[in-house]
């Protein structure tokens, strides 16, 4: 299981405007249109507006991990995103975001879902990587930084 295979340079947006959190959300689900249809891209919509409100994805140190899942979705997806500027999210340590990291996934897949969730908090977690993630010029180095990343002994 590996971040990079479900993560590709098409669902990698690079200094994206965002007036706050339900903005951001919704512009980052809109990029999995050629994925999804349009009915089911707004359940994903409202699914992970839904578990914001439960409590934020905000988890620290400028990252947000927005996510859900639902019945109706077989794969995992993913969409990462910098920010322009950064924005509230709530986040446990207050911090504005710049870093966001959206996945949405099908609940026959519970725990492959959790153990991605916890892999991109892993790898969030490392202040060199995140800086790197900053500095990126295109969609094709994010890919790569993710992809070197993960292949980092534990």
């Amino acid at each position: 299981m590996k971040i990079s295979e479900i993560l590709s340079s098409g669902h990698i947006v690079l200094d994206v405007e965002a007036g706050n959190k339900e903005e951001l959300i919704k512009r980052l689900v809109n990029e999995l249109k050629k994925e999804v249809d349009e009915e089911l891209l707004q359940k994903i919509k409202q699914a992970v507006l839904d578990r914001e409100e439960v409590m934020s994805t905000g988890v620290g140190k400028g990252v947000a991990i927005p996510h859900a899942k639902l019945r109706e979705m077989e794969s995992n997806y993913a969409v990462f995103a910098r920010l322009k500027r950064p924005i509230d999210f709530s986040s446990v340590d207050d911090a504005p975001v710049s870093l966001v990291f959206l996945l949405v996934g099908g609940c026959a897949k519970s725990s492959y879902h959790i153990k991605l969730l916890s892999k991109i908090s892993r790898l969030m977690n490392h202040d060199n990587f995140r800086h790197q993630l900053m500095m990126a010029e295109s969609a094709a180095v994010v890919v790569e930084l993710f992809r070197e990343e993960e292949e980092q002994p534990v």
